[in-house]
Parts: structure tokens; sequence; C-alpha cells
């Protein structure tokens, strides 16, 4: 059973919390009946420390993001963190804000595989006892064709890079230069779907069927 925004969980008074600015996050969820009742971004430092992989790097954003909402929330609650990384063997590729960064990014992508991964952590706050943290992370391996200095260019133009990690958007214009991809779609997007559902699953409430 699936509910409307602003309601809570029947039977808990619990609400759903999205910790996350991702518009992208947001229509995800939507897209399988999980209408979150706020939307709360997450105020952290996003830096990598120095030396970290991007799987603890992943994973630690998540949880940070779920734990520094659900650490404002004195209402009965459960947040939903989540962290996508692209990564180039140990290598951590940034969100790209300029044209040079998603530059950088795209020829470094370009021609060879690389994995995205993403991380969730379910977080209750502190006034919801039935509540049970939870974290996955989902790791997807995508390839890009080799790309002409023509195609990047155009890439640029199309602007869907703008605050992405590793300069580029899969459900953009990238699309046509991705040549393989294994693992989660969705992830790669910004959340597993499937893996969100099945952590939505196992708390005490009805959030998903």
């Amino acid at each position: 059973m699936t509910r409307t925004p602003g309601s809570s969980v029947t039977g808990t008074g619990a609400q759903l919390v999205l910790a996350s600015a991702s518009p992208r996050r947001l229509d995800l969820l939507r897209q399988v009946g999980v209408h979150p009742d706020q939307v709360i971004a997450a105020d952290i430092d996003e830096s990598p420390a120095p030396g970290e992989l991007p799987r603890a790097y992943a994973l630690r954003m998540a949880d940070t993001k779920a734990r520094a909402v659900a650490a404002t929330l004195d209402i009965p609650a459960l947040v939903i963190g989540a962290d996508t990384v692209v990564a180039a063997g140990r290598r951590i590729l940034p969100k790209a804000e300029d044209e040079a960064c998603a530059r950088a990014c795209l020829s470094l992508l370009s021609g060879r595989r690389h994995t995205v991964l993403t991380a969730v952590t379910l977080q209750p706050s502190a006034a919801w006892a039935k509540g049970r943290a939870a974290t996955r992370i989902v790791s997807s391996t995508v390839a890009f064709s080799r790309m002409t200095p023509a195609q990047i260019d155009a890439l640029i133009a199309a602007g869907d890079w703008r605050g992405k990690a590793g300069g580029y958007a899969i459900q953009g214009m990238a699309a046509a230069f991705v040549r393989f991809l294994s693992g989660s779609y969705s992830g790669v997007v910004g959340l597993p779907l499937f893996e969100v559902a099945q952590m939505l699953r196992g708390q005490d409430g009805d959030w998903i069927a």
C-alpha cells in the first residue's frame, strides 16, 4: 500500500524524509510509488578524506547525510540518505561545476569503463524507536565509446553535466555514448530502486507495496 505526500505512516505516525536536493532522486522514488513527506538537503562537507577510496567515500557520505538530517528532526521519521560516486579505478571523479571540469572528466572516461557506486542509508530519527538503520551500496559498470573532441563539445553544450558526478548524466545526452552498462541503471542515475524498495519493505511502515 502506498500513500500520498504529507500523510504519516498508518499505525506508526512516522514520516519519510529524503535527505537530498537532487530532483532525480525524488523523481525516481515517485516512479515506484514512494512519496516522501519532506525533502531536506543535508548541509555537510562533501570533501573526500585524504586517500579515501570511492566505496568508503560513498558509504560515508550516504550515512552522514542521513544522520545529519535525522538529527534535526524532533518527529518520528525515517530519513533516506544517498550518494553517487563515479570512480576511475581508485580515483573519485568530482561533481562537475564548470565546463573545464566536465571536459576533463569526459575526456578521461572516453573509450573506457568506469564504476558508479551509489550508497543508500536509512536512518530513523531519535523520536521513532521502531525504525531500523540500514545501509546498502550498489556498484555498476559503465563503458563509454570513444568520443571525438566535437562529440565532447556537444555534450558540454547540452549542459546536463552540471553538478553531476563524473561530468555526465546517463539519462541525458551522454546515453548516446554508453556502449555497455552492467548493474543498476537507476543506481547510476542516483538511486538503486530495487535495493531501496527492499530496504523500505524491511521497515515498520507502508511506504511501498
